[in-house]
């Protein structure tokens, strides 16, 4: 029987006690992708780096849920750190996936309006892309927009078309980083939640439900936590206050509806996304909405009916062609929105106005990543390098790692492979020809990869190999897969 317990000692690197400290140089709070990123970018130094995780993998919270992609950054105010990070981050990322072994699409974007609103928003948009450097935009009539996407309704009045726009799959790339800096020496600890920080005298102490850490430096990049985190130990400044939002994903039967990844500029503001995926699906969303109390407190990522709703109720208006009854999921997330805050009167005050711009909190040795908003998919690598360095010199330790080794190899996609690839690879490995998931053409051999990778349950195994993500979302696969991961030693 699968001992869970023994496979997180085996596999993620230490024993914690309660009467012992644990030190280290840099202290990282959060394995999602900037977690990650910042750990893989620290193994660049000579220096050492331990993660600790809450949940029991990396991208359990909000970096497993969004839309995947890789924007161009004409979204973002010119001359800002957010923009300048997002253009040189998009592109380098076929650079970043080629290193991490990671699938990667750039099939361009195109942003259609139906109005003149719209067409404004778009005029601005392509004038702040090409003050900010974005290669690849172009502004297109109506007409040249129907001719490239003759799928979406008529009436286009104009569209920006980008290049440059491209997708990936989220938490495959955060576990590709993770992969990589753990084969470089950064130390991850999951299942363990931090409970307390107090600074001392040049350093941090790190108290969580299994031990205690001891570090020169912190990186705070607990995602929806992370403002209670940084308030262990400094005055609120900000906080979250997340927004909701829902998502569709049809089966890959509709993957060619699109040939761009789709922006919807609408006259009331309220827009419609439409992603072609790297598996070939397409995954539509999100909405935005206010969380309720109940979602912020418990972290909850649920959908909502009406969410659901306006989103098949703006596909009906902008994609009529789009076949609806090919939905095979639904998800919701939470997406972190940052405001400044004041302590009056022994009580917290929101500000108007939600950041809009990058904020990484220096704080004489705690770096706090916190509402770090779209893009930051798109450069958590650039982040986390920029970060990173922070905390590096600051732990005094800049020296290089000459071991460091940017390259990680994927587990092999059978599905990826032509006729002649697989049988030669099905003569080394018999697994190979042994289909565990029909739906998304995923072998045995693939599975029992990831179980050795430290894939412990079926939703782990699930996002590192793609099994259970077809049309009948793990059904039939699931019991075989479960099976596998029983019968580890």
């Amino acid at each position: 029987m699968w001992n869970k317990n023994a496979y997180m000692q085996r596999t993620e690197s230490m024993e914690n006690g309660k009467n012992s400290i644990i030190n280290t140089d840099v202290l990282i709070i959060g394995a999602g992708l900037l977690g990650c990123f910042t750990a893989r970018n620290l193994k660049r130094y000579d220096i050492d780096v331990i993660v600790l995780e809450k949940e029991d993998d990396v991208c359990r919270g909000i970096s497993k849920a969004n839309t995947g992609i890789i924007y161009a950054g004409y979204d973002n105010k010119p001359g800002t750190e957010k923009q300048k990070l997002c253009v040189q981050a998009n592109e380098d990322f076929d650079r970043l996936c080629s290193e991490l072994n990671v699938p990667f699409s750039r099939p361009g974007s195109l942003m259609v309006g139906y109005g003149p609103r719209a067409d404004e928003v778009i005029r601005r948009k392509y004038s702040d892309g090409i003050k900010g450097g974005v290669r690849g935009l172009r502004l297109l009539s109506g007409a040249e927009a129907e001719e490239l996407e003759p799928s979406l309704a008529k009436g286009i009045s104009s569209a920006l078309l980008s290049l440059s726009t491209a997708t990936v799959d989220p938490w495959e790339l955060g576990i590709a980083a993770y992969e990589n800096a753990k084969d470089n020496g950064a130390r991850f600890v999951f299942g363990d939640a931090v409970t307390g920080m107090r600074r001392e005298e040049g350093s941090f102490t790190v108290e969580t439900d299994n031990g205690i850490y001891s570090a020169k430096a912190v990186v705070n990049a607990a995602g929806l936590s992370s403002d209670s985190v940084r308030e262990m130990t400094e005055e609120p400044l900000i906080r979250l206050y997340p927004a909701a939002a829902d998502y569709i994903v049809l089966d890959r039967a509709t993957g060619a509806f699109a040939n761009h990844i789709i922006f919807h500029e609408g006259e009331d503001g309220k827009g419609l996304t439409i992603v072609p995926t790297v598996d070939g699906n397409l995954l539509i969303g999100p909405t935005r909405r206010d969380a309720s109390a109940e979602e912020t407190e418990t972290k909850d990522m649920r959908t909502s009916g009406s969410g659901l709703s306006q989103l098949e109720e703006l596909c009906r208006m902008v994609a009529p062609g789009i076949d609806l009854t090919q939905q095979i999921r639904t998800f919701g997330s939470l997406r972190p929105d940052p405001y400044y805050v004041s302590v009056e009167s022994g009580g917290i005050i929101k500000k108007d106005d939600s950041i809009k711009e990058l904020k990484i909190l220096e704080e004489d040795g705690l770096f706090s990543l916190i509402g770090i908003k779209t893009p930051g998919l798109t450069f958590s690598n650039e982040l986390g390098s920029l970060v990173a360095g922070k905390a590096a010199a600051y732990a005094g330790k800049t020296g290089q790692n000459p071991d460091f080794d940017p390259r990680r190899k994927g587990i092999i996609r059978a599905r990826d492979l032509n006729e002649e690839e697989r049988a030669a690879l099905i003569d080394k490995d018999r697994n190979y020809g042994e289909v565990i998931c029909a739906c998304m053409d995923v072998t045995k051999a693939e599975v029992l990869e990831a179980i050795e990778r430290g894939a412990y349950d079926f939703e782990s195994v699930k996002r590192r190999t793609g099994a259970g993500f077809g049309r009948c979302q793990g059904s039939r696969c699931r019991r075989r897969i479960t099976d596998k991961l029983e019968k580890r030693d």
